[in-house]
């Protein structure tokens, strides 16, 4: 690859630091020209969407997640007193947290956060802490799964003491998300267990009227923030899902929207050839032949950038992995993601990456500034910056001389500014990349249907509980008592034994195995 070509595919937005390296994905001129339609209709469909088009038909619920950092674009009154008015109130809430104005009963100062979430719920905040936090005025905890174990090992680590000064989020749009009401029902359990009012500590960020908004209200939250039919989870995070939580760390929220405001304006613009967003569509596209036959590898060099890829991974995987289209064909759609950080990743699957399966292009994320402050030399002449910018550079090398494609995307540091840029610039890429492949990005049927299959498996264990008894039966005998499939009570019964509800006798093969009280 030539000097000449890397310098005519780079795109730069050279007032913020920014820059986009497509070189190394080989497009040519004559895939451009035959995808002109599919770009003209893609911009078309983004100003229909950012105009307030229904965009998630099975909900009739418009998307505005771009609205959010600018109230301006919103197509009514209604819609931007519903963005101001809550942001003006979690900076009031956030202040009155710092100066104490709103305290734990105990009196003091909050010292830390405890945000209770799933999905986009918790992973946005997560990659804000991760990403900006590091001084950030109070550390954020987590429960964001449904594992006991998990949720103990957070409380041990804030101890009973410490719960008198934690302030609890909790996050749910419905307030019926099981992994989220049982980290609220575990939490609410720990502080009562402590002697504490756990509404005195909590403050809820859901829908209007939602099961958790009425929950709020009979115990006594502190105060509950709004959170609007019209964001997606997995586009959420600078709604009050994720401005709560980092305007109460102290966080600079107002760059944050900032950086994502300016890439929706560069991006908004329908002139491909500068148009990043688009060229990362267009790059997704021509790897996976516009059917993700390939899989993209997030490699962001920089540690406060970690769950950068696992946020990206929600976003494109929920967003893009579809089984029909637009007009009811079976297309198996999406782009699987994976990643870690760089270098570390040296040591982990790049083996993989350079002689392996040729089955994905990567995406580098480069931060240019090492430190902050003095540094010094690790060896003569070179320092650990100089190392880290030294693997980038190799290994993105070392993958193209063998046919492996990648991406370079580049920003000065990493700072709320450039967080919101990088999460405006994927969030318009996985619009575009939608309408490119003709399917709809803000729907999710594969989320709800194993969300009722879950429903269904707790309903078969509820019955089998009810149906052990002193003397020991197998999985079939249960299974016919309860009208179910043998093989989901077998589960149902290991899991009770494993947790010491029942005995199990095991046989020679699992039809064997007997259980009893």
């Amino acid at each position: 690859m030539s000097f000449e070509s890397y310098s005519s595919s780079l795109l730069r937005y050279p007032k913020f630091g920014f820059s986009l390296d497509s070189s190394l994905m080989d497009l040519d001129a004559a895939f451009l020209e035959s995808m002109q339609g599919k770009v003209d209709k893609a911009f078309a469909d983004m100003a229909a969407l950012e105009s307030g088009a229904i965009a998630n038909p099975d909900e009739g619920r418009m998307v505005g997640h771009y609205w959010l950092r600018n109230a301006d674009l919103a197509p009514n009154d209604e819609l931007r007193r519903q963005i101001t008015e809550p942001l003006t109130a979690l900076k009031d809430f956030a202040d009155k947290v710092h100066t104490g104005a709103v305290c734990p009963p105990v009196g003091g100062i909050f010292e830390r956060i405890l945000v209770i979430g799933i999905g986009g719920s918790a992973l946005g905040p997560q990659l804000v802490d991760q990403a900006i936090g590091q001084n950030a005025r109070l550390p954020v905890l987590f429960f964001d799964n449904t594992d006991p174990a998990g949720m103990d090992h957070t409380l041990a680590s804030i101890g009973a003491k410490g719960l008198t000064k934690t302030l609890v989020l909790v996050i749910s749009k419905s307030g019926g998300t099981p992994e989220t009401r049982n980290g609220m029902v575990e939490a609410k359990a720990a502080y009562d267990a402590a002697g504490l009012d756990f509404g005195k500590h909590a403050v809820a960020i859901t829908g209007e009227g939602s099961k958790l908004y009425n929950f709020a209200s009979k115990n006594g939250f502190i105060t509950t923030f709004p959170m609007e039919d019209w964001v997606g989870g997995r586009t959420s995070v600078m709604s009050t899902v994720g401005l709560v939580p980092a305007a109460i760390q102290g966080l600079d929220i107002d760059q944050f929207l900032a950086g994502a405001a300016a890439m929706d304006a560069e991006t908004r613009k329908t002139d491909a050839t500068n148009n990043a967003a688009m060229r990362l569509a267009l790059c997704w596209y021509a790897a996976g032949n516009g059917k993700g036959e390939k899989d993209m590898v997030v490699l962001p060099y920089k540690d406060s950038l970690v769950l950068f890829s696992k946020y990206l991974q929600q976003l494109v995987m929920e967003s893009l992995g579809k089984e029909l289209d637009l007009d009811g064909n079976v297309v198996n759609q999406g782009i699987a993601v994976y990643g870690n950080k760089g270098s570390t990743d040296q040591h982990a699957y790049v083996q993989q990456l350079r002689d392996g399966v040729p089955n994905f292009f990567a995406t580098f994320i480069e931060v240019r500034k090492g430190r902050d402050g003095d540094t010094i030399e690790v060896e003569p002449g070179n320092t650990s910056a100089d190392y880290l910018q030294g693997f980038l550079r190799g290994t993105r090398k070392a993958l193209y001389e063998s046919g492996r494609k990648s991406l370079t995307i580049s920003i000065p540091e990493v700072t709320p500014f450039q967080l919101g840029l990088l999460i405006g610039l994927f969030e318009r890429a996985v619009s575009f990349y939608a309408s490119l492949v003709n399917v709809n990005a803000y729907h999710q049927p594969g989320v709800e249907a194993g969300k009722a299959a879950a429903g269904i498996f707790l309903e078969v264990l509820s019955g089998v509980r009810s149906r052990v008894v002193g003397e020991p039966k197998t999985a079939e005998q249960i299974a016919y008592e309860v009208d179910a499939d043998a093989e989901d009570v077998y589960h149902c019964l290991n899991h009770l034994a494993s947790n010491g509800e029942v005995q199990i006798s095991l046989g020679k093969v699992p039809q064997e195995d007997t259980f009893s009280l």
